[in-house]
């Protein structure tokens, strides 16, 4: 199914309700979560410790419940699977959209943990397999750049809602546009399934369609649970491309350098220049502005005449001098300056997928994902 980048405009409005839901919540969930832990103290080395324990447990979960919901995807179809990441993610806000008490935030944390380790990868990656699907290899990074766009807008929308609304308001209007993204997704997302025809390269992983085929749904459920690729198979495939093993180490440095700095920018910002909660709602506000702009601006506009590989080249570069110039800030308008490089580090996730994108079949979209 190619229908071009016109075709994606419902996918677009999916992914916006379903990352405003999510991302709008961010600068609230810190406050509830000391007031539950360590009320009425400015420390809590308990909400660290088990904010890192929560994070490592949906870690692990999703490197098993994200190939194996790509493989389903890849039989009963894109919009089917995407139901499930969609519906889950509504639960943890639904409760602290009714109370933000202790009981209720150990149960949204208990929840949270487990619904995410469906919802955090598979969404992400659902929403990409059924760009691949959709779009020919020419117009494919032109896509990747909107659908990262439609998310960094996203992103921006979720911020200034949460810091003009309350606490209370913010998880009740969260609750809502989760849910009216799986509404809208069920209504106007038309279904995706991955071509069977082999025109793009060359099987990679073993166990490709052919394999399920021949008989009916239940033969192919239990082709798909033999198809979850282990940490071989992993290891094969990057091997068998010399392209697809490269993307995977800029894509681990880079996503490396990208984790150090947010893990610890904003501690350094407020160790030496006192920064509190609206100057960092600014810096979010104005990565998150430029982010959009990059995406769906500029990704559209250079992709086709200078292509990925120079466009990746760009964003990386661009991307270390932003970073340096956060490292040695000599003043408070430093940060601010250095943010609006970071719109050119955008650039670099969408130009990794598309190249990585063409060198693997239609059925292993999701698995590389």
């Amino acid at each position: 199914m190619e229908e071009g980048i016109g075709g994606l405009r419902h996918l677009y409005m999916t992914v916006f309700l379903s990352g405003f839901a999510s991302l709008m919540v961010i600068p609230a969930i810190t406050d509830i979560t000391m007031l539950a832990l360590c009320p009425g103290q400015d420390e809590c080395s308990l909400a660290i410790y088990l904010s890192g324990f929560q994070q490592a447990i949906i870690g692990l979960g999703t490197v098993v419940m994200t190939p194996l919901i790509g493989n389903l995807s890849d039989v009963y179809g894109r919009k089917s699977l995407l139901t499930v990441p969609l519906t889950l993610s509504i639960i943890p806000l639904v409760i602290l959209a009714y109370s933000r008490e202790t009981n209720f935030f150990y149960a949204y944390f208990a929840l949270r943990t487990v619904t995410a380790m469906v919802c955090e990868g598979s969404i992400n990656c659902l929403t990409l397999a059924y760009v691949a699907d959709t779009v020919s290899e020419r117009e494919r990074v032109s896509a990747f750049g909107i659908l990262a766009g439609f998310l960094s807008a996203s992103f921006v929308c979720g911020t200034l809602a949460a810091r003009f609304l309350s606490t209370a308001s913010t998880f009740q209007v969260a609750a809502f546009a989760s849910m009216l993204a799986t509404i809208y997704m069920r209504v106007f997302l038309k279904e995706s399934l991955p071509a069977r025809d082999g025109t793009l390269r060359q099987p990679i992983l073993k166990g490709g369609s052919d394999a399920i085929e021949e008989d009916g749904y239940s033969q192919e459920t239990v082709e798909v649970f033999k198809k979850v690729p282990s940490a071989g198979d992993l290891i094969c495939l990057l091997r068998s491309s010399k392209t697809l093993s490269q993307a995977a180490i800029v894509s681990f440095f880079q996503s490396l350098a990208e984790g150090g700095l947010q893990a610890s920018l904003m501690y350094f910002l407020k160790a030496r220049f006192h920064f509190n909660k609206n100057q960092f709602a600014d810096l979010m506000l104005i990565v998150g502005i430029s982010g959009t702009v990059s995406q769906l601006l500029f990704m559209p506009m250079l992709a086709p005449v200078i292509g990925e590989e120079k466009l990746l080249s760009i964003g990386l570069l661009v991307g270390s001098f932003n970073m340096f110039l956060n490292s040695i800030s000599w003043a408070v308008w430093v940060p601010y300056a250095a943010t609006l490089f970071s719109a050119f580090g955008f650039l670099v996730q969408p130009s990794i997928r598309s190249i990585a994108s063409k060198q693997v079949g239609p059925d292993e979209q999701v698995q590389f994902y």
